[in-house]
């Protein structure tokens, strides 16, 4: 098996680092954003106002193509990022990466097994006016922010780990610093 030089071009393992770092970032911000003021701001509503503005913010966010690619891009980048460092031998940031994809994977499964099951109940509600139990809104908003809030720790860890991969990557893929020549200090012997 051939080995391979560390230092050669990062080429595209930088480029799939930056963007899942970006991804990443992206994604946090979003999720820390329904932590600070969104679910914040919902919790003063009525029952029903609330299930009316976050069945809106649900179906905004599920007909966002731009969201879809970051979401399912940031698992992408992160993955190919990891397997392209790994390939270059420069094990230690794609160790760094992969962290950052098994965090990732987390959000993911928060995201299927919580976020999106609620979701889906609060849809079934029907038009809120007319739906005779809203008890399923006092539950959502407790399971649902919680489980946000563990996403967002998630991806804030995962952005984390994808600048020490990209910290590291700059490193081992730096240009060696030039040598100078070596100056001899040949002086003449003193003689007393």
């Amino acid at each position: 098996m051939m080995s391979v030089d560390p230092r050669r071009s990062g080429g595209a393992a930088g480029v799939l680092l930056t963007v899942a770092c970006v991804a990443m970032g992206l994604l946090s911000g979003l999720f820390y954003a329904y932590d600070l003021s969104v679910m914040p701001g919902l919790s003063r509503l009525d029952d029903a106002a609330y299930l009316t503005a976050m069945r809106n913010f649900n179906d905004a966010i599920d007909n966002s193509g731009p969201f879809a690619v970051v979401f399912l891009g940031a698992l992408v980048a992160t993955v190919w990022a990891a397997v392209a460092e790994h390939r270059r031998g420069r094990r230690a940031a794609a160790l760094w990466a992969a962290g950052a994809g098994v965090l990732y994977l987390a959000v993911l499964v928060l995201t299927v097994s919580v976020n999106l099951p609620l979701n889906g109940e609060l849809a079934r509600l029907g038009d809120p006016a007319k739906a005779a139990d809203l008890s399923l809104v006092d539950r959502f908003k407790g399971v649902w922010s919680a489980a946000n809030l563990a996403r967002t720790v998630l991806t804030t860890a995962a952005v984390a780990c994808l600048a020490q991969a990209l910290r590291l990557h700059g490193a081992a893929t730096a240009p060696a610093p030039p040598t100078a020549p070596h100056l001899t200090t040949d002086r003449p012997a003193v003689r007393n």
